[in-house]
């Protein structure tokens, strides 16, 4: 599952990133952050909005390579979603609608069906189980 972590082998090779990365949105930190941090080029920058496997295990929280921040210059910056709502709300919808409508924004959804499937579904989110956007489908839909 976390295979993304292995991003270099023994040697110190990179795997993954072989040219660093120069920009990362974080939503999950505790492992994801430290290994995409070691991984950062120099004035690499981070968005923060979410730390979803810190949420319920204080064990997971992110131990970050702070001299990795500093020789690097790496740039983090937490947000939250209300800050960006107030300038960019509406015009985000407009051109979100517009790319779905025809097709050039595809959304990917993990459905699971019954209310029994809700607990599974629910802690899956913190395991990393799902793909897309977690439906829980409560009856089969007609067509």
């Amino acid at each position: 599952m976390w295979d993304f972590l292995n991003c270099a082998n023994p040697k110190g090779e990179k795997r993954y990133f072989p040219e660093g990365i120069d920009i990362y949105f974080d939503n999950v930190g505790g492992k994801m952050l430290e290994a995409v941090i070691d991984n950062m080029n120099t004035f690499g920058r981070v968005a923060v909005c979410g730390a979803t496997s810190e949420y319920i295990d204080i064990r997971k929280r992110a131990s970050l390579d702070l001299v990795n921040v500093i020789y690097k210059r790496i740039i983090i910056q937490g947000f939250l979603t209300p800050d960006l709502m107030i300038h960019h709300f509406q015009n985000f919808m407009i051109k979100t609608s517009n790319y779905l409508r025809t097709g050039e924004l595809q959304v990917t959804e993990d459905i699971s069906l019954g209310i029994e499937s809700v607990p599974s579904a629910f802690v899956g989110l913190f395991n990393g189980n799902n793909i897309g956007k977690k439906i829980v489908r409560l009856v089969e839909e007609e067509e």
